[in-house]
């Protein structure tokens, strides 16, 4: 089998290796200057001549086949005395534009620009995973070592989702607590609540993501309390989380609560009630209740159809992980049809992609999905409101080439910034992650490594994104 590539081994495009142009990302109906900055004397424009700019919108087709839409824009610039083009222009529509630059004639080189709608101008593209797992469960690595790896694969984000444990989560943030670093780990967990034989079962998986609180320790024998005991301090971040009850009044409560709830013959009393127990305590935590994977093949489909489709009928989750961590095509292709079925029935709830991944290196699974989150900030509670507002597309990198599933004007966006964006912002991420994982490892001079990178990748955002 083939070994997927991670993002830094992918080639870099040979312009943006030769020219930067900033800001990359403009607002729509708001004059904005652009700068290209040629890198190295190689790149250089020739001083004193004349350059046409040529702005070429996509969405307005070739002006010779389409000579009564808004696509002829040139500009005649010259460079200035630091060697860099700049020009201003009132970019408009939500669209990528071209820009065609030559010198006298011939062809130079072709950059690009985006223009977002109001709604996404202060909302800043943070990637990350909502669902992973470490040695404290069934994974390979170490808390802290799996979030210093995955910031080095480009992430901005993760959270620790330990089967059945709150608190890998928290150590995996203690970690950190000294250093500054601009990458953010959230808490959370995937619930596993108890089973209490025939007609009491619940298999459905689901991620806490970001919650205050475990909800796998609001039962009584978790194993978050028999590895850490009961204390607030290990299965929350606020100080009176819920009470803790016996297995018998957590039934009690299931059966209660789905007397409340329409459950209609042929989807399980039980199961249904445990699952939207379990999203509305998580909601009350502050975190994302994520409906993982329904189409993994674990001996035959982890969920039955008819009861997903309940699920998505209702939709009493946060988010639904469409992309998760296997690279057969059942799950996420099943997952992804019945995204956009759904959508077609006027069906609409937040989306994710996530590995699940239980190894963080270069394995089969350990970059195989990611989320981008349009946000204000890279905050728990930015991140959470983000996705619940629906600026969240799900990213597939199974193979080399991305595809994305998400409404479509997220997509096109995602699908810039893939080409014209990430590439530099992942080789920040690569040394903050690898200062991360040198702090860990006890490395000598790690932590005053932190130090000096911090606030770059601030910087860079500021710099790309005329928010």
């Amino acid at each position: 089998m083939a070994t997927i590539k991670s993002k830094l081994e992918l080639p870099l495009k040979d312009a943006l290796r030769n020219y930067d142009i900033f800001p990359k990302v403009v607002v729509a109906g708001r004059e904005t200057e652009i700068t290209v900055k040629p890198l190295g004397w190689h790149s250089a424009f020739q001083a004193n001549v004349c350059h046409n700019v040529a702005l070429c919108p996509l969405d307005e087709g070739q002006r010779w086949e389409y000579p009564e839409r808004n696509n002829k824009h040139a500009l005649e610039v010259t460079p200035d005395a630091d060697g860099c083009i700049r020009f201003c222009f009132r970019f408009f529509g939500e669209q990528e534009f071209y820009v065609r630059i030559n010198d006298g004639g011939s062809f130079k080189l072709q950059l690009s620009v985006f223009c977002v709608a109001e709604d996404l101008a202060g909302r800043y593209p943070f990637r990350g995973d909502l669902h992973m797992h470490t040695r404290r469960s069934d994974g390979k690595q170490a808390p802290a070592i799996v979030a210093a790896n995955y910031r080095k694969t480009g992430y901005d984000f993760t959270v620790i989702s330990d089967h059945r444990r709150y608190y890998p989560s928290l150590e995996a943030i203690d970690a950190y607590k000294d250093v500054p670093t601009e990458f953010t780990i959230v808490e959370g967990e995937e619930v596993h609540l108890p089973k209490g034989g025939i007609g009491r079962s619940n298999d459905v998986h689901i991620v806490n993501f970001g919650g205050s609180y475990s909800i796998n320790a609001l039962v009584e024998g978790s194993e978050n309390e028999k590895e850490r005991g009961s204390d607030p301090s290990v299965r929350s971040t606020i100080p009176n989380p819920p009470p803790v009850r016996s297995e018998e009044a957590f039934f009690t409560e299931i059966e209660s609560y789905a007397d409340t709830l329409v459950i209609p013959e042929g989807i399980e009393r039980f199961t249904y009630a445990c699952c939207h127990w379990t999203f509305n305590e998580i909601k009350k935590g502050g975190g994302l209740g994520i409906f993982c994977h329904p189409y993994w093949l674990s001996n035959v489909l982890q969920v039955p159809p008819a009861f997903v489709d309940y699920m998505m009928e209702t939709h009493p989750f946060g988010a639904f992980e469409v992309l998760g961590g296997e690279n057969y095509f059942e799950q996420n292709g099943f997952q992804t049809l019945q995204y956009y079925e759904d959508r077609a029935k006027g069906r609409r709830y937040p989306i994710v992609g996530s590995t699940d991944s239980h190894n963080s290196c270069n394995a089969r699974n350990s970059h195989i999905c990611s989320t981008i989150v349009f946000a204000p900030e890279n905050t728990r509670e930015s991140l959470v409101r983000s996705i619940e507002e629906f600026y969240s597309v799900a990213v597939d990198t199974i193979s080399d080439e991305p595809r994305f599933v998400g409404e479509m004007r997220f997509v096109r966006y995602a699908c810039f910034l893939e080409n014209e964006y990430y590439a530099l912002h992942d080789e920040l991420c690569f040394e903050e992650g690898r200062a991360m994982k040198d702090y860990i490892c006890g490395v000598e001079g790690a932590k005053e490594t932190l130090a000096f990178l911090h606030g770059r990748m601030k910087a860079q955002r500021e710099k790309y994104f005329a928010f």
